[in-house]
């Protein structure tokens, strides 16, 4: 370079990125948080001190086992599938965005019911596929009818069902999810639930997955496992789909000591399950409370509550409440959700703090 020193030149993305707002959840310094749905509680001290033996074992001058093999065979078995019909990635999400970058894409669309967890409609548009939107009823179930005539319309390459649903807790009964595998099958698509929230809920699709139909199911070690932490995710499906999602996978993805936490993590089954229990019975202490506050509460399968405040400005209230150094998730402004917060079912103490607050802001 000559002369005087250049302005930088900005290079253009991709038009449709430069107008896309990014995925993020806000990240404030405060006593009390419960707006990522986190586990509030940890694994226990044993879990800790297998991590800290798998990771002596670690050959780290080694690339990890690209197949993950040790890893999926503990999943598989777990829930009675081959190893073969498991893919394991970077957290759920990464799971998700392997999906379309191996069914979706330009000139594909992706189908979603709105209101529901905004990275399926996000990873979409990174994709550059469409994204087909269905809506769900202002109690947000799903009508298994309308929603089948939007996969017979937009014919999508992948149609997301969230269930238990984020943010509004609803869990789909399993004649829906039928209904729905049946019209994504009969369009050539894949129906993908993501059951992050699986453990909490009576229900679950893992039960319909079978090599012939184009089913798959998303599961995380986030919130069950208490592993938010180590961001690891699964997909279990037919075979076929999952040496698909093998083939968009960057090399090498999932590190030695993330297969080896997630394996470890299998051992403490029987501590998972108390924790999920004794968050439920949580949840349901804390519907009850609120239930007698000047707020709409929608029943949850999962481990937080979504709350509207009556006559009251739900971003006021969220503000409200982070000057009182409790953080929860503002929904207000996504669509369909104006005036909602989202609520993370914390410990006794926390879910303590925060409905006194809450009371306060309304009274």
């Amino acid at each position: 370079m000559t002369g005087a020193a250049a302005e930088p030149q900005a290079v253009r993305p991709r038009d449709d990125i430069a107008l896309m707002a990014g995925y993020h959840s806000p990240q404030l310094d405060v006593a009390v948080r419960l707006n990522t749905n986190e586990s509030p509680l940890p694994p226990p001290a044993a879990f800790t001190e297998a991590v800290s033996a798998a990771a002596s074992t670690v050959a780290w001058n080694r690339y990890p086992d690209r197949q993950a093999v040790e890893l999926r065979s503990k999943i598989a078995a777990r829930h009675g599938v081959a190893p073969e019909q498991v893919f394991a990635a970077n957290g759920s999400n990464e799971v998700l965005q392997c999906l379309l970058l191996a069914y979706g894409g330009p000139g594909r669309a992706a189908a979603v019911f709105e209101p529901t967890y905004a990275l399926h409609a996000h990873l979409a548009r990174v994709t550059g596929t469409v994204v087909a939107e269905g809506e769900r009823g202002d109690d947000f179930t799903l009508d298994p009818q309308a929603a089948a005539a939007l996969i017979a319309d937009a014919r999508p390459a992948v149609t997301f069902l969230c269930s238990p649903n984020n943010p509004s807790g609803t869990v789909e009964p399993p004649s829906a999810v039928a209904s729905l595998l049946d019209a994504a099958a009969a369009t050539g698509g894949v129906l993908c639930v993501d059951e992050a929230y699986a453990e909490f809920s009576p229900h679950s699709a893992l039960d319909l997955i079978d090599d012939l139909m184009p089913l798959a199911v998303t599961r995380t070690y986030s919130k069950t496992w208490a592993m938010a932490g180590a961001r690891l995710g699964y997909l279990i499906g037919p075979a076929w789909l999952v040496a698909e999602l093998e083939k968009v996978a960057l090399p090498y993805h999932l590190d030695a000591l993330k297969q080896a936490v997630g394996v470890a993590a299998l051992a403490f089954v029987d501590d998972m399950e108390a924790r999920v229990s004794a968050i439920v019975a949580e949840r349901n202490r804390l519907t009850d409370r609120l239930g007698g506050l000047p707020v709409d509460v929608w029943s949850s399968g999962a481990n937080f509550v979504l709350i509207r405040p009556r006559h009251r400005d739900g971003a006021e209230v969220w503000r409200q409440l982070v000057d009182r150094s409790i953080l929860v998730r503002d929904c207000s402004s996504w669509p369909r959700l104006e005036g909602c917060l989202r609520v993370t079912v914390g410990t006794r103490s926390e879910n303590d703090s925060f409905l006194a607050a809450l009371e306060e802001i309304l009274a």
